[in-house]
């Protein structure tokens, strides 16, 4: 009988096996606008606390991705949620990213979100761009020159967005 691969809300022993590849992407400097200095406990904060929900997709023991959701505003902008995934580099390829979208979806709409934007999707992560907009993602913008590359330098970033 193989294993499943199971999206639950993320604690502090699933962050500790997360925590490698959330270091490892932000480190890299190629998709997230974070601090590459952060600590484990800043990071924690972000990725676990800030966020309304935070989310662990695992396969057994073997940690594949995290993502976090939360209002991409307030009051009257409220029903947008926003969301941030992270795969590690073992599970790429394997439609974890999709699994915990197509996942935060429905979290979204049983929170009562009615739409979901992405504020800043760098647009050298060709494999995401592509994932989302498969996904009914929509470009609703884009800020040129909105993040700076380790190899590419200056890229733009991308605006996406969709009714939930």
């Amino acid at each position: 009988m193989s294993e499943e691969i199971v999206i639950r809300e993320i604690d502090d022993e699933a962050f500790d096996r997360f925590w490698p590849t959330f270091q490892a992407i932000v480190q890299a400097r190629e998709t997230y606008a974070y601090d590459a200095d952060l600590d484990r406990d800043a990071a924690r904060t972000l990725w676990c606390e800030a966020p309304l929900r935070t989310y662990i997709a695992c396969l057994g023991d073997e940690v594949l991705g995290s993502y976090y959701l939360k209002p991409n505003g307030a009051g009257p902008g409220g029903h947008v949620c926003n969301c941030g995934y992270m795969v590690s580099e073992a599970a790429r390829g394997r439609g974890i990213a999709a699994r915990m979208c197509e996942h935060s979806q429905s979290v979204g709409r049983t929170l009562g979100f009615r739409a979901m934007q992405f504020n800043s999707v760098v647009s050298t992560n060709e494999g995401a761009v592509r994932l989302w907009l498969r996904l009914g993602f929509t470009e609703i913008g884009r800020v040129p020159g909105g993040f700076e590359h380790p190899v590419h330098g200056f890229v733009d970033t991308l605006i996406l967005h969709k009714h939930l």
